[in-house]
């Protein structure tokens, strides 16, 4: 009998032992499950996955300006912003940050519900939003963080928690008033929300949620603050860090990608405009040709407006071959609204293999609308021939070089020159581009912006190389036509000696 109670004591105490090494393991489990340390996405600046920074590495960012690329999108993006970072929901890290934050707010309510109740997950809690106060509050508010410092004494509540006292709702509380005080009026609604719920596990879930996000609104008020900085000083700042890698790095080793670019281009002694021209193949950068390497940070860029140009270009000469029907060419309503709707279908057109597709699309809606608008006016709709007649011309805008698409292309390309070299007038828009106006001049101001920036930094490397190409030509021409003393070539002197 005592053999008997003394096993059952054992596996009682055997019981009461796994039970606290399990509890002790999801407390070690849930330590990340608080984000004390919240991670923002660093968007993707050339094509590379985006980078994954805390709020401290965003502060060092914006300080020390250490990092190029970085200093470089915010000058060249005005709507460039920190976005909080989620693993994808069916990756590992995605499965084990789900797992670990379920453990961690089981833990707490079943902490709270036992009698009585046990506070160790609570107290640990509250230590861990008192510790991310000082991100969300200027380092100014010396007496908001001393406030919240004494209220959130560990000491304190450790006491409040062995004498049975610890009030945690009245904490859940305190902590919503303060980010009531400190939030943006954008969370003003999330903050009422949150007195709103009357469950106190899931207050605290609901206000660690609200914190990350105000973690993320800190991130991008620092950014707006050091834009303007980074902004005046960035064009500086990249030619110095290039300055230093030609002297530490590269040697002589040149950049072949970007010599060719610039050779491709020249145009006689004119550097200038050699350079102009260069820029002006960005907008449709040939597939078989090694992109520059200096520009390379801004390829993905390039290449989207590469896109815009070429949608618009699709627009234009779609909505050309639509005007062979009077009833949109004399009816100006029809052809903006005919317009708007195509520009809708080709928005989504990022690469080739989608092109075809669109224009299909593109045709049926033109088809559709024009037969439509025919019909509104008590008119016959098209016949078969005329829409057999349509559908050819729209369906040969897949080739590139089809005549309406190498019209368009040739009065966009002349638009884009005339409107980068004038003064900040912009000219009116050539046929076909009319009803895209607004896109039109979006496209030039982001390619103007682009093209200036880069010119600032690498314009006079640019005038480098080409001086060198020129003199190495010049040399190789006096070499191969050296003249002789009367004037004459030394090989017309040979030719003339027998």
């Amino acid at each position: 009998m005592d053999a008997q109670e003394n096993r059952s004591g054992q596996s009682g105490q055997s019981s009461s032992g796994q039970d606290e090494l399990e509890e002790r393991r999801m407390r070690t489990d849930s330590e990340s499950s608080v984000d004390s340390m919240t991670r923002f996405v660093l968007p993707s600046l050339d094509g590379t996955p985006p980078k994954i920074v805390t709020l401290d590495e965003v502060s060092s960012m914006f300080k020390d300006l250490r990092n190029m690329e970085l200093a470089h999108e915010i000058a060249i993006n005005p709507d460039f912003k920190l976005q909080k970072y989620e693993p994808p929901s069916d990756s590992l890290e995605g499965a084990i940050k789900k797992m670990v934050h379920k453990a961690f707010w089981d833990l707490l309510r079943q902490q709270l519900e036992r009698q009585p109740p046990s506070y160790d997950q609570a107290i640990r809690l509250l230590a861990e939003i008192k510790e991310c106060f000082p991100q969300l509050l200027s380092p100014n508010n010396e007496r908001a963080l001393a406030h919240i410092n004494a209220v959130l004494d560990d000491a304190v509540i450790r006491q409040q928690a062995e004498r049975g006292t610890l009030d945690f709702r009245s904490y859940a509380n305190f902590v919503i008033n303060i980010l009531s005080r400190s939030c943006s009026p954008a969370r003003d609604e999330a903050v009422a929300a949150l007195r709103e719920i009357d469950d106190v596990v899931d207050t605290f879930r609901s206000i660690l949620e609200l914190m990350t996000l105000m973690k993320m609104d800190m991130a991008n008020f620092m950014l707006a603050l050091a834009r303007t900085e980074i902004a005046a000083n960035s064009v500086q700042y990249e030619k110095e860090k290039f300055s230093k890698y030609l002297r530490e790095f590269h040697g002589n080793a040149g950049f072949p990608a970007t010599e060719d670019w610039l050779q491709r281009h020249r145009s006689g002694s004119n550097m200038d405009e050699t350079i102009y021209n260069a820029y002006m193949q960005l907008i449709d950068y040939p597939a078989d040709k090694e992109f520059p390497e200096l520009l390379r940070i801004d390829k993905e860029r390039f290449a989207g407006l590469s896109w815009r140009a070429q949608r618009l270009i699709l627009c234009a000469s779609l909505i050309s071959i639509a005007q062979s029907t009077p009833i949109i060419s004399q009816r100006r309503e029809n052809r903006i609204k005919l317009s708007q709707q195509l520009d809708i279908i080709v928005q989504d057109v990022k690469n080739q293999d989608q092109v075809a597709t669109a224009i299909e699309s593109c045709y049926e809606q033109i088809r559709s609308f024009v037969n439509k608008a025919l019909e509104q006016e008590n008119m016959p709709v098209m016949s078969e021939a005329d829409q057999e007649g349509l559908k050819n011309q729209v369906l040969k805008l897949a080739n590139k070089a089809s005549p309406v698409n190498s019209l368009m292309a040739k009065r966009l390309d002349g638009y884009v020159r005339v409107t980068l070299r004038s003064n900040g007038s912009i000219p009116p828009p050539p046929a076909g581009f009319v009803d895209y106006q607004e896109e039109l001049v979006a496209f030039i101001a982001s390619f103007r912006r682009l093209v200036s920036y880069n010119h600032a930094v690498f314009g006079e490397h640019f005038h480098k190389i080409l001086n060198k190409a020129m003199a190495a030509a010049a040399a190789a021409g006096e070499e191969e036509v050296a003249p002789t003393a009367s004037g004459i070539t030394a090989g017309q002197a040979q030719t003339a000696n027998p």
